[in-house]
This record gives structure tokens, C-alpha cells and sequence, in this order.
């Protein structure tokens, strides 16, 4: 049986439940269970799940209240798998706050887990045992997708594709940022798609430039290793509530025209008309494969993989890339075996109806149970 963390929208909660149909049964949690008797590692995991959490108190008092509800909620978590060792505990994210310390708490009472979010690609969903994004199992060796392709021409050819049949630039919440096309080939410009400033992708996993505004200004000091008559062309995310007019403006007077800002233009109509598109581990990095476009990396993404993309890990790395923009490149046989372990193996098929539940595939599901069981030895 499978005990989730409902996420209390019809998306999440009909996926979980679809899940669980695949494991023989499940039970939605509608809360974390506290308990207030402490382990050895209670105050490790409350403290490492706070320093992620999104929402990051402002005084002290209500830190305090926040850290003892986070450290209530592992306890109770750990003590709800020890008292049922066979269930798969799954939640959706599971990487920052009071989901951390769920997910914790059944590691630590050794039951299997599963993640469950969102994929960067239409009809499929992210379920791993492992964690998502970043954290997810898809293997970091390159070496490993050309041998799990060598003499398999289904894992070779094209049919990762059909996976960027539907994908449509993201709609946005804001009214300074649009998706409208555009004809943007009369110059040589390399795009950047920016990332939502509070994401755990961000906060978690942004490597070297810390944050997207870091982000911004190390872009701003290497756009002067541009090509003569180059520039880098940025898009703010349509969900941020974080403004970036500070940083931006600051970045626009240093690169002195080489950074413009186009919050109107289509995100991908910008991707298909770049040479290349720069992310610290953007979605649209990923999808930008589809584009055959040259991608840079400057955080930690699962798809950060020399060959599959050009890794940038300090500002000389980023300042030699942009010296090469012309010559950007890319592996295509590492990218087609790659994309086709995506598409085969890593993210499974879901199936969405009008009223927004989602139905996963159940023979993907079974092997992702499996897969969290064999994990944890059982």
C-alpha cells in the first residue's frame, strides 16, 4: 500500500491515486502526523528542511514556531512508517519544508519512497524513487546512454520527438510578460530563459552564481567575450513575483547593449531563433533540444552532461563559451539516446481528462514501485 501526502488539487491527488491503484491500494494523508518525542536526527532534519523551505520566516519568534512544526512533522512521519513498514511512502516534490521531513522521516523508518512532480514534457509526469529533477536516478555518465543505445536503432533514431509534439511556451500570470511571435533572425543573439528567483531549482541546485540574480550579473561580465555583434537576449519567467528590474538594469549598463531584455517575444520562438540558449537548469533548457539549439549549463541539472550540453561551472568557463558562441555544438547521437531514455524509460506516459484528473500509465507505475522497493532492499 502506498500513503501519500495529499497535494490537495485535483492534478496531484488523482495522479497519487493512480499510483496507488498500481501498488494495490493507497491512504491520502491529509496532514503530516506531529509527534513531539524527538529522535537523534530530529534536529538535523528539521534544520536542513528550514534552510530550504520556500517560505523563509522574518522574526525570530515565528522561525522558532516554524522549526518545531517541521521537527514535529519528521517525528511524526518516522513514527507513522515504523508503526506501518509496509507502506511506499510518496509525496509530490518532496525536496524543501514539511514534505522534506515526510520523506525523511520514511527513509529513516526504511520504507520505500517515491517523488512524484511535474516532466518538462506533455502528457508524461516524474516519478522516481530517488527525488526529482536534480536528485532524480537518471544516470550522470554519458557513457552509459550511448551503451544503453549501442545496437538498438528504436533507441537511436528520432521518435524522442513526438515527446515535443505539444509543447507550447508556459502562460503567463503576468502582464508585462507575453508569448507573441515574432521574426527574430536578423541578428546572432544567445537566449536565456530565466527561472522562477524562489524555486528550489534555484535555491537548491543553482551552483556557482547562486541565485538567477547572480545569474544576471555573471552573464552581464562575460557578454564582453561575445562575437563582434552578438548579444544575449533575456526573458524573465511569466510565473516570477520576484522583480529583476534591479539586477537587469545593472546588467544592461555593464554588457553597454550586448543584454536586452524581450519579455514579449514567444519562448520558444526565441529558442528556435538562438544559436544557443544559456539556463542554470531551466526546463527550457531540456526542451530546447527539440530545437536542435546548443545549450549551456551553469547549475546542477540531470541533463548537464558534457556533450549533451556545453557545462559551464565558474565565470572563466561562461566567458569561454561566450568567446565560442559561434561554434557551439553538440553530441546528436549522445542527445538521441538520451532523449529516448527520457522518452522510454525515465518518464512514464499519463493521460489527462477534462476535468484534470491524471491517469497514470500502470505498467509504469509497477516498475517505479518495484524500482522504490528494490531500493531500500525489500
Amino acid at each position: 500500500m502506498i500513503a501519500y501526502l495529499k497535494g490537495w488539487s485535483t492534478k496531484k491527488d488523482s495522479f497519487f491515486a493512480s499510483v496507488a491503484k498500481a501498488a494495490g491500494g493507497g491512504k491520502g494523508l491529509p496532514l503530516i502526523p506531529l509527534s513531539f518525542h524527538g529522535f537523534p536526527e530530529s534536529d538535523a532534519r528539521a534544520k536542513a528542511a528550514m534552510a530550504v523551505a520556500k517560505r523563509q520566516p522574518k522574526s525570530a519568534l515565528v522561525r522558532m514556531l516554524k522549526f518545531r512544526l517541521i521537527w514535529a512533522q519528521y517525528n511524526g512521519a518516522r513514527r507513522y512508517f515504523t508503526r506501518h513498514p509496509d507502506r511506499i511512502a510518496m509525496c509530490w516534490n518532496g525536496i524543501t519544508g514539511s514534505r522534506r521531513v515526510f520523506m525523511e522521516g520514511a527513509r529513516d523508518a526504511g520504507v520505500p519512497r517515491l517523488y512524484g512532480e511535474l516532466a518538462p514534457f506533455p502528457g508524461r509526469m516524474q516519478l522516481d524513487p530517488k527525488g526529482v529533477n536534480a536528485l532524480s536516478s537518471v544516470p550522470r555518465d554519458p557513457g552509459f546512454f550511448t551503451a544503453w543505445a549501442a545496437g538498438r536503432a528504436d533507441r537511436q533514431g528520432d521518435a524522442w520527438r513526438a515527446m515535443g509534439a505539444n509543447l507550447t511556451a508556459r502562460l503567463s500570470r503576468r502582464a508585462d510578460v507575453r508569448q507573441v511571435e515574432a521574426d527574430l533572425s536578423d541578428e546572432p543573439f544567445l537566449f536565456v530563459p530565466l527561472q522562477v528567483p524562489n524555486d528550489s531549482q534555484i535555491t537548491m541546485f543553482g551552483g556557482w552564481t547562486g541565485s538567477v540574480a547572480g545569474m544576471i550579473a555573471a552573464l552581464a561580465e562575460a557578454s564582453e567575450a561575445l562575437p563582434e555583434g552578438w548579444h544575449i537576449r533575456i526573458k524573465e519567467h511569466p510565473s516570477a513575483k520576484t522583480s529583476l528590474a534591479e539586477p537587469l538594469t545593472r546588467a544592461m549598463s555593464i554588457a553597454q547593449g550586448r543584454l536586452r531584455i524581450d519579455n514579449q517575444t514567444d519562448t520558444f520562438a526565441q529558442v528556435r531563433a538562438s544559436r544557443g540558449v544559456v539556463t542554470i537548469n531551466s526546463s527550457v533548457g531540456l526542451q530546447s533540444f527539440f530545437y536542435d539549439t546548443p545549450v549551456i549549463v551553469l547549475g546542477e541539472a540531470f541533463f548537464a552532461l558534457p556533450g549533451l550540453v556545453r557545462v559551464a561551472g565558474d565565470q572563466t568557463a561562461l566567458h569561454a563559451a561566450m568567446a565560442e558562441a559561434e561554434s557551439l555544438a553538440f553530441d546528436p547521437v549522445l542527445r538521441a539516446a538520451f532523449m529516448n531514455y527520457l522518452d522510454q524509460v525515465h518518464f512514464p506516459h499519463v493521460s489527462e481528462s477534462p476535468d484534470g484528473t491524471i491517469e497514470i500509465d500502470q505498467n509504469a507505475a509497477v516498475q517505479r514501485i518495484k524500482a522504490a522497493k528494490t531500493a531500500v532492499g525489500h
